[in-house]
């Protein structure tokens, strides 16, 4: 699936489900397009995030780096705040622009990655390999483009065990669709104080620069945020053989479509209402271009 068709799936669950891409549940407030919290659309009973604020990742945990050494994730604490995101590298959908939208934010700090802070992007796909991550890794730190990233961003890989409990600690709950062979999953990222415990939640797939930069701040100084209101996107399944979004995608695209037309028609009705009130018409045979 291109990279537009990503894009397009991303707006529209956007638009359904919180339609104010700078506030992704950051101090956002429910609102006519935002389920509650604690309401999983059909098919994604299983998919969410709990916000285990203040919980420990176990440091215990095996993985492997994107040059395929052993490491713990213990490696990574003891000295900077870190950002947690949880990916599959091979995902047609959200995960690239969560990736995408985090590096874009981080581009934006003027904090660097590997000085003040590092970053562990973790694969939740037991089958994804270092050379998978190792060319993902290629990806964003081109995009990124500032010296020392690559000793402090770190893309890994691990067995089922082990990424079952970081799952589990971060409060990250996926399911893995046997029919499409592709997981279902919400979207988010977590800050970590320098001894991993975690410190806040920013969701969505676009992060405000100076949010991460006061959760930075705060995070390595120990300290702990509060909950925030979860505003998710949640990623489901694209079916290669029948060309169609799955059920959940093809709903949201439908009621996207649906909120589109119905704030263009209000846009053109309220500048005609204008034009017929200040008695400006349009002379007979003149023509508009949208």
């Amino acid at each position: 699936m291109t990279r537009l068709c990503r894009t397009a799936v991303s707006l529209a669950v956007c638009l359904t489900l919180g339609s104010a891409a700078r506030a992704w549940g950051q101090g956002m407030t429910t609102g006519i397009m935002s389920p509650p919290a604690n309401v999983r659309p059909p098919g994604l009973k299983n998919v969410g995030i709990t916000q285990n604020l203040n919980d420990p990742i176990p440091p215990g945990l095996a993985f492997r780096d994107e040059n395929g050494r052993a490491v713990t994730l213990g490696d990574y604490f003891g000295s900077k705040p870190l950002i947690l995101n949880l990916v599959y590298y091979r995902c047609p959908m959200l995960c690239g622009e969560v990736l995408t939208g985090l590096e874009s934010a981080l581009r934006v700090l003027k904090f660097d990655v590997g000085k003040q802070f590092d970053v562990l992007t973790v694969s939740f796909d037991p089958t994804d390999t270092p050379e998978i991550a190792l060319a993902k890794k290629a990806e964003y730190l081109r995009r990124y483009g500032r010296s020392g990233a690559a000793e402090g961003w770190h893309f890994l890989t691990g067995s089922k065990s082990s990424i079952a409990a970081l799952t589990k600690a971060a409060g990250f709950e996926y399911q893995y669709d046997d029919r499409s062979q592709q997981f279902a999953h919400a979207t988010a990222i977590m800050i970590l104080t320098p001894q991993g415990k975690i410190a806040q939640y920013y969701y969505g797939v676009e992060y405000a620069p100076k949010d991460l930069r006061l959760g930075l701040i705060q995070a390595s100084s120990g300290n702990i945020g509060t909950v925030v209101d979860e505003v998710l996107l949640y990623c489901y399944h694209y079916n290669p053989d029948t060309g169609k979004y799955g059920a959940m995608v093809s709903r949201i695209l439908k009621l996207a479509a649906v909120a589109t037309m119905l704030i263009l028609g209000t846009f053109l009705g309220v500048l005609f209402s204008m034009g017929s009130i200040h008695g400006h018409k349009l002379p007979h045979g003149s023509h508009t271009y949208v």
